[in-house]
């Protein structure tokens, strides 16, 4: 095991920069998630780790080497793909196997090494199957358990339970948290599913058009998002959020560009009069209180109900835990829980302290 470190790392192709001087640590024994929309540069700096991708300038360091001009194979990691990437004429246990026969590892060790990872995967049934044989999910397990065998010091997995339906993929989020806590093997983890990331990771980095937008425990960015970007992407549904100007007062608010009136718990010392973000998230609006919005659809789910409506000219949703027997077109009083309302300052799109 060992600690992984990107030192102002850029990536250009010709004169077209993808990523923009991004550093971060990641302590050994660390689960880190990569997360972005498509395009922000996480699959590729996840490649420059592995050695798939050569680096502009910056440095990656694995433990204390730094390995910008070691060949994959010397780095000590372990891959795992979005497509398994199996060879199809191998059985399970050769696929698991193959890379260690390569390195030339005596058989007794080879067999020794992939019926512990089967053992751990719950593969032990299905060594002797060819992976046109297998599910998505047991496929899944068998790429995972070929990275296991090597004993990396790092795992490197690129986005790989997009391919599973969505049960399938809640079966296998929790089967990696399981492994990585048995193995305690740094982990990289590259998703552009925040849910996944939010789940897994001990820290999650968030990526955006190849810039580091904000680092740390998920619960960190769920409460305290750096910026509107991050309070966009993590959590869903998205956090409502509302444009107009701060009003400081003995009962501050926040007055929108139609005159509505947000309630508002404070106001940052100097802001008074200062054109803002007003955010909320879904799940911290409450039923009851002086907003009246008109609703335009109402999404029940069982354990709690959606709502969808229009307030001061925008939509805003909320979540309930109630059942709501308001239709569409009329309208529900709903307030927002005001310690957890978010502000963020309308041209740097950063948070207000």
């Amino acid at each position: 095991m060992a600690s992984v470190d990107i030192v102002n790392v850029r990536k250009a192709y010709g004169d077209q920069e993808v990523i923009h001087g991004v550093s971060m640590s990641m302590s050994d024994g660390e689960f880190v998630a990569l997360v972005g929309p498509s395009g922000c540069g996480k699959s590729t700096l996840l490649r420059m780790i592995a050695g798939l991708e050569d680096i502009t300038g910056g440095d990656i360091k694995i433990g204390s080497k730094v390995v910008n001009g070691l060949q994959p194979k010397d780095r000590d990691i372990a891959m795992v793909f979005q497509n398994y990437a199996l060879y199809p004429h191998k059985t399970v246990a050769e696929n698991m196997g193959f890379a260690l026969k390569l390195r030339k590892t005596p058989k007794t060790e080879i067999d020794a090494r992939v019926k512990r990872a089967a053992e751990i995967l719950d593969l032990m049934p299905y060594l002797a199957r060819y992976p046109r044989q297998l599910s998505g999910g047991q496929r899944q397990r068998v790429a995972m358990g070929r990275a296991i065998v090597r004993a990396p010091q790092v795992f490197l997995f690129d986005e790989p339970l997009s391919n599973l339906d969505a049960k399938l993929r809640v079966q296998m989020r929790a089967e990696i948290k399981e492994l990585h806590q048995r193995l305690k093997t740094t982990t990289v983890y590259v998703t552009h599913d925040q849910v996944e990331a939010m789940t897994m990771a001990d820290r999650i980095v968030v990526l955006h058009d190849g810039i580091v937008e904000q680092i740390g425990t998920p619960l960190d960015l769920y409460d305290r998002p750096a910026n509107l970007f991050v309070a966009g992407f993590i959590g869903s549904p998205s956090m409502n959020m509302f444009k107009g100007t701060i009003r400081a007062g003995s009962t501050p608010w926040f007055e929108t560009k139609d005159g509505t009136k947000l309630p508002l718990a404070s106001v940052p010392t100097g802001s008074d009069g200062l054109d803002a973000i007003y955010g909320i998230r879904p799940e911290h609006l409450v039923l009851g209180g002086d907003l009246k919005a008109t609703v335009t659809v109402i999404e029940p789910t069982g354990s709690e109900t959606q709502v969808i409506a229009k307030i001061a000219g925008e939509k805003i949703i909320g979540v309930f835990r109630e059942r709501v027997t308001t239709k569409p077109g009329e309208l529900i009083a709903m307030s927002p829980e005001l310690s957890l309302v978010h502000l963020f300052d309308a041209k740097t799109g950063n948070r207000i302290s």
